[in-house]
């Protein structure tokens, strides 16, 4: 452990992303949505890394806004990017939320806004903000009646209630459980999987899955054509036709 406030470090090719602020709960103000921004900037940039993880450091993920330095008039959105850095620009890459603890108000906000979720068996998720006079503004109330069914999405947004791992697996927020303390390691299991695959068919996956929510019925071929033909001609694409035929592992350039 460092004394930064958010810890950087690449596995492979993945970059981990942690919060490192256990004495707060992780809790964001402007530092750390910055640090995180340069990390998701590093991520898409850097041709070494394929996956980024965000996690927090001493057993809890993030407890949201530090409602200590909302109180001094420090905002944790950074123009442009949102809360933590993330939510209203993701990055191009996958990223996956490896939640332990804790991830409450904005640190609900800071998992949605990955594309996959990692959580302990024992973490709770939740948008509190109307318990305490705010609203879940950084992509909260938009982002979870996309990933679970909107009454239920509706229900926990009015009432603040927290949400088990365990009921939120059951709704397909969560992709994976992991035993207490093995969120991390979990989402490290996981981003693997991810970053054996062809490093533009991966990007490319992502990009037609996220965008596509939004194409017209009648759009939809013409919009996913040249996505999907920029990686059929890559040569990416006869490497993995290739290694298929003489039975062995590929070997991917990213181009």
């Amino acid at each position: 452990m460092t004394d930064a406030i958010v810890e950087i470090e690449q596995i492979d090719a993945t970059l981990v992303i942690a919060i490192n602020r256990p004495a707060q709960r992780n809790a964001v103000n402007q530092a750390v949505s910055l640090a995180i921004a340069q990390a998701l900037d590093r991520l898409d940039t850097d041709p070494s890394l394929r996956v980024g993880i965000i996690t927090g450091r001493g057993g809890s993920f993030c407890a949201g806004m530090d409602l200590k330095a909302f109180l001094d008039g420090e905002r944790p959105e950074l123009e442009g990017r949102g809360f933590g850095g993330v939510t209203e620009a993701p990055p191009k890459k996958p990223l996956i939320a490896a939640v332990e603890g804790f991830a409450l108000a904005g640190g609900c906000e800071l998992a949605l806004a990955c594309d996959l979720i990692v959580a302990a068996e024992d973490a709770w998720f939740g948008l509190p903000e109307v318990t305490r006079g705010l609203v879940a503004g950084s992509g909260g109330l938009v982002r979870l009646p996309r990933r679970i069914p909107p009454a239920i999405a509706l229900e926990y947004a009015l009432t603040g209630e927290r949400m088990s791992a365990p009921i939120a697996n059951l709704w397909g927020l969560v992709n994976r459980i992991a035993p207490a303390g093995k969120a991390l390691t979990e989402a490290l299991i996981l981003a693997g999987q991810i970053t054996a695959n062809a490093p533009l068919s991966t990007l490319m996956t992502k990009r037609i899955i996220r965008e596509s929510a939004s194409w017209a019925e009648e759009e939809i071929w013409d919009r996913q054509r040249p996505y999907t033909e920029s990686v059929l001609s890559s040569e990416d694409a006869q490497e993995g036709a290739r290694a298929f035929a003489e039975k062995r592992a590929p070997d991917w350039k990213g181009r």
